[in-house]
């Protein structure tokens, strides 16, 4: 469970996982070095998470823009996600921990999709940690295939356009089910979203951390939670203390 020093614990957590080539160029080291030791890194976040209580652990693995990085570097991030899963699902499996993957799976190479849906059908029924993997996951590409799977209901008569509602529209997103992120963490100095979880982001909170994702420790992750403790999350309404004040 969560130290006792943390005043409210989030239940999903999402990670912008962002600075691995810049980690590497620091040490003189290939960007791909940089992608290997963040393997590391995410399972050491993932332990965290565990350890902590947290119920979802959201991980922006790759996105759909990634496939316009160099291809040397895109087949080497593909080699360490097969591998991550290869070696590490029989041990996530024991954890107890599901694994949900979000993202296009049209057109994905089948030995990578195999992967992800071995994955998934191997976890399916654990209840501890969900760890869900955003893969060739873009926001916008998500909001609208959800749109299309709704304009085709319309169009087949199956719905009324003046039905559509918030709640239809996250059943369609990939993250149906989910709970939207109560705190988004992105490292390295960065300060944007990068089109992740553009929709279910409306009221996360916010931790922006200047250190590359591959010195990402355990105590900059409960750094992060105490921030977020902190944090007095009014959803549009009032904070506990004005609404005393207005009663």
């Amino acid at each position: 469970m969560l130290e006792t020093s943390f005043l409210t614990a989030p239940e999903h957590v999402a990670i912008i996982m962002d600075g691995n080539g810049r980690w590497a160029k620091q040490r003189g080291l290939p960007r791909t070095m940089g992608h290997r030791r963040a393997v590391e890194t995410v399972r050491q976040t993932v332990r965290t998470a565990g350890d902590l209580g947290i119920k979802y652990l959201t991980l922006f693995a790759f996105s759909s823009e990634n496939w316009r990085r160099p291809e040397a570097e895109v087949s080497d991030l593909l080699g360490l996600l097969k591998a991550f899963i290869r070696s590490d699902l029989a041990e996530l499996h024991r954890q107890n921990v599901r694994i949900r993957v979000i993202g296009d799976r049209v057109n994905l190479r089948s030995d990578i999709l195999k992967l992800l849906l071995e994955a998934e059908e191997t976890t399916r029924a654990n209840t501890a940690l969900t760890l869900v993997i955003a893969f060739n996951y873009g926001s916008r590409d998500e909001i609208a295939r959800a749109m299309m799977s709704l304009a085709k209901d319309v169009e087949e008569g199956r719905l009324r356009a003046h039905d559509i509602t918030p709640a239809l529209i996250e059943a369609r997103l990939d993250t149906a089910g989910i709970p939207d992120p109560d705190l988004i963490i992105r490292t390295s100095g960065e300060e944007r979203l990068s089109n992740f979880l553009l929709w279910q982001a409306a009221y996360s909170e916010f931790v922006f951390l200047p250190e590359f994702w591959p010195d990402f420790s355990r105590e900059l992750f409960l750094s992060a939670l105490e921030k977020f403790a902190l944090r007095d999350r009014r959803f549009g309404g009032l904070s506990a203390q004005a609404a005393a004040v207005n009663t």
